[in-house]
């Protein structure tokens, strides 16, 4: 049974590598888990708590010599010295920006898993530690500028006067920039955002936003293949910065997320954009700190966690620690995704960590083995991008796609029902001809207002609308005194059927309000 070891963080970083929570379920996988005393104190997680959830409080070289050492910021030189040789550091490692780090973790002979490095696959998003923290720093984004702007978000007509709503640019519509995008939305300001993936305007529209192309003459887009921007042509940069010139004399707010994964952040916003902008605005650059040679991000004159105040009264904000302001939170959705990866790391539930090669998460995040370099691992295709079209001989020898009917074959088929329901209408004897009129207007009603409907509401839409067949059980009901057997039968089936699909929708609609009810609620 191997020892977990989680280590108290330098000054500086509030977050803590497991939770009281994640503690107690990493336990339940056979691990022997000890907790540097005073671990959880910056994210208000007190020993005590750790020793209900069944850890063991012990000093720093007790909970560096375990066999795993679970972490949130990138080791020191000191802290590296204190792993057992064969031993095992998880955490924040950015490895394809710190190949001195990875030369001295491999030195040192331990294997080390970078958590920063988890594919983006539908299979690893539970481990996704960066979107974990992505998604709070970009609502904390939000908060911060909020305390630095002179008004409301929200415009409001009071007897003083009318108030208008602030308006928020968002530069990039990754997981951060969704999160600034809907905090920002939900405050009441107007926000704009922009991205050179045009498959994101979807996203920005459904969380109140409204997505501003950058337009490039003839010039393709493509489809992101692993969920993240990529670097851009020199025509698209030109028009982007046109945008960002013209959006900076409009806005309020403007809220930079931009990175591009192994690259320097992209220079979005000059100084030239900051002068432009009104007195007492505000400028958050969540990427301060990771621009050429370390100075500034995607915003000139930003400083790597400071606020700067410019001539013009514009206020820059470029704090590096957002999702560690959020520390309880933070520390809760990283302790939740190391849970996640150590449970795939322990197939046997037997406290034994073992590393998987041929798995396409586990070598990625495996960035020293043994005291061996691994990074970068080989590439991985996460997203159903656009297949490439085959060359002219392979589809003239492909099999021709199946086609709809034509338009001919369309109006014969539809004279053919019309000449049907004039012949049973004509010569069917009642009620039939009632019945068949009443059934083929349902049908036609219901195609046009069905498919009318946006694909996502389909669900709660027809959970609430199922109700509709208490009109089929009244109708069955009628039946069933019918002195025919058959026609009883029929409708004993028709009442049970209904009543199902009745007590089904319902159930549906209640499990589907419970996701919106707070815990309390429920």
């Amino acid at each position: 049974m191997a020892r977990i070891g989680i280590v108290t963080e330098l000054p500086g970083e509030t977050r803590v590598a497991a939770s009281p929570t994640t503690v107690g379920r990493i336990a339940r996988l056979g691990y022997d888990v000890v907790v540097q005393a005073g671990a959880g104190e910056r994210s208000s997680f007190p020993d005590a708590e750790y020793i209900a959830a069944g850890a063991t409080i012990a000093d720093r070289d007790t909970a560096w010599a375990a066999d795993v050492v679970l972490k949130v910021a990138v080791p020191t030189a000191d802290e590296i010295a204190l792993l057992q040789p064969g031993a095992t550091i998880v955490g924040l490692l950015s490895p394809a920006l710190r190949p001195d780090l990875l030369a001295a973790l491999a030195a040192r002979g331990v294997t080390a898993l970078a958590l920063d490095a988890v594919p983006r696959i539908s299979r690893a998003q539970s481990m996704d530690v960066l979107s974990s923290m992505a998604n709070i720093a970009g609502y904390r984004a939000v908060v911060e500028a909020a305390n630095a702007f002179g008004r409301f978000f929200t415009g409001q007509v009071t007897a003083a006067g009318k108030v208008p709503p602030a308006k928020v640019l968002v530069a990039g519509a990754g997981v951060a920039g969704l999160a600034a995008i809907g905090a920002a939305s939900s405050l009441g300001a107007i926000v704009r955002a922009t991205d050179p993936r045009p498959e994101v305007a979807d996203q920005v529209a459904s969380i109140g936003g409204s997505y501003l192309p950058v337009a490039v003459p003839d010039e393709a887009k493509e489809v992101s293949a692993d969920g993240y921007a990529k670097a851009t042509s020199a025509a698209y940069d030109a028009a982007a910065a046109q945008l960002y010139r013209d959006q900076a004399a409009d806005v309020d707010i403007i809220i930079t997320t931009a990175l591009i994964p192994g690259r320097p952040a992209p220079r979005l916003i000059t100084a030239a954009d900051v002068a432009a902008m009104k007195p007492g605005s505000v400028i958050v650059d969540m990427a301060a700190g990771l621009g050429q040679d370390g100075q500034g991000g995607n915003v000139e004159g930003s400083v790597a966690g400071e606020k700067v105040v410019t001539a013009n009264g514009v206020t820059i904000l470029g704090y590096t620690d957002l999702a560690g302001r959020l520390p309880q939170q933070a520390s809760q959705l990283y302790g939740t995704n190391l849970l996640n990866l150590l449970t795939l790391l322990t197939p046997g539930k037997d406290g034994v960590l073992v590393i998987d090669e041929t798995d396409v998460v586990q070598r990625a995040v495996t960035v020293v083995r043994q005291g061996e370099v691994t990074w970068p691992p080989p590439p991985v295709q996460v997203s159903a991008a656009p297949a490439p079209v085959a060359d002219a001989a392979a589809s003239s020898s492909a099999p021709a796609p199946r086609q709809g009917l034509s338009t001919r074959t369309k109006s014969v088929l539809t004279g053919v029902g019309i000449a049907a329901l004039f012949l049973v209408c004509t010569f069917a004897p009642a009620p039939l001809p009632q019945h068949v009129l009443v059934l083929t207007l349902s049908v036609v009603i219901g195609f046009y207002v069905i498919g009318k409907v946006a694909h996502a509401l389909h669900t709660p839409l027809m959970s609430i609308t199922n109700a509709i067949s208490g009109i089929i059980i009244v109708g069955a009901m009628s039946q069933i005194i019918v002195p025919d057997p058959l026609v009883q039968v029929l409708a004993a089936v028709a009442v049970l059927l209904a009543s199902i699909n009745i007590f089904g929708g319902f159930a549906v609609t209640r499990r589907m309000l419970a996701m919106f009810q707070k815990g309390d609620q429920k």
